[in-house]
């Protein structure tokens, strides 16, 4: 199993590489091992229309994928949409064996694994979360974009002091990752009261360089931007009136994975309707003692109305820490 291992390590990191590139389709990622195992194609999906993960490695591989093994970070996909189904691709080029991570629970996809044992191929599920997929799965569940909500915050709960000023409360590598993510989203979102407050551009970037990856600018609220939010009207957004419509339309439009940034009245709208899927929660080891906090109002009454998350990953950046969490269900 090393070399199984091994090709899993790859398909996991073409998956990783492909975020923010494929909605509405998957980041999947897959590794093609040879009869003797050694690693002879990978890939990962293109934007929609184009190959997915396991044409991409199986073309890398060519007649050396025959009797070989397939490593996918998602069950391959049975139906012929933009393109062919990978169940079949993977039969014709006379794959031995198929693991993938996770079941595809697109009724109109899954099937991909069972069609393959039919088929006389060694298909098995892995049962392995792949951090990539987490978002796309949440939406196909949900019907509906991933929600995100982001914050940085004291150690004391506060996200910003009560002269109004935030920046920065977390240091310049957590802020800097905090880029790198955006540009693994379909969108960013706001609300009008941070738009015109802050004037934010909503970018990904590397110092003053705009990253190769944008996501959509998202604004949330009835009020006007005319006059305000020089940025985004420089660098083009989209306003919905409310939290539903915004996300009706970002589904439809193509998005699976979003991120909510701000303000208060935002994420406490969000919560509130129980949109909330994950959390990324940036903790920096400093005290306020007052100041404005992540929500504009209270989620709940008592401990036991609290809004309960699982936590998923705990990374240190610098002396931060970034706890990203999931809803319990």
């Amino acid at each position: 199993m090393d070399d199984i291992g091994a090709a899993l390590a790859v398909a996991i990191s073409r998956g990783e590489e492909a975020r923010g590139h494929t909605s509405p389709n998957p980041p999947v990622g897959a590794a093609i091992l040879d009869r003797h195992g050694e690693l002879v194609g990978q890939g990962e999906t293109q934007p929609a229309g184009g190959a997915h993960a396991e044409i991409r490695a199986l073309r890398e591989a060519g007649e050396r994928a025959e009797g070989g093994t397939a490593v996918v970070t998602l069950e391959p996909c049975n139906h012929k949409g933009r393109t062919g189904p990978c169940s079949q691709a993977l039969l014709d080029a006379g794959i031995d064996t198929v693991y993938y991570c996770q079941p595809d629970p697109n009724p109109l996809a899954t099937g991909g694994g069972a069609f393959l044992r039919d088929n006389g191929v060694n298909a098995e599920c892995l049962d392995v979360e792949v951090e990539a997929l987490i978002p796309w799965l949440t939406s196909v569940r949900r019907n509906r974009p991933s929600v995100t909500l982001k914050f940085a915050q004291t150690l004391d709960g506060f996200t910003a002091a009560l002269d109004g000023s935030s920046q920065w409360i977390t240091g310049e590598q957590a802020r800097r990752h905090v880029h790198v993510d955006r540009a693994r989203r379909d969108a960013i979102i706001v609300g009008t009261g941070t738009a015109i407050a802050d004037n934010p551009s909503l970018t990904a970037r590397d110092g003053t360089r705009e990253l190769p990856t944008q996501p959509r600018r998202v604004v949330i609220g009835g009020r006007s931007l005319a006059g305000h939010a020089a940025n985004l009207h420089r660098l083009g957004f989209e306003q919905y009136r409310g939290i539903p419509d915004a996300l009706w339309q970002l589904w439809d439009s193509g998005a699976r994975d979003v991120l909510v940034e701000g303000g208060a009245q935002l994420a406490s709208g969000f919560l509130e309707a129980g949109l909330v899927d994950h959390i990324q929660a940036y903790l920096a080891p400093a005290l306020l003692g007052q100041g404005r906090g992540v929500l504009s109002e209270a989620v709940g009454l008592s401990i036991d109305d609290a809004a309960r998350f699982r936590t998923r990953t705990v990374t240190r950046f610098g002396d931060d820490v970034l706890l990203e969490l999931t809803r319990k269900d």
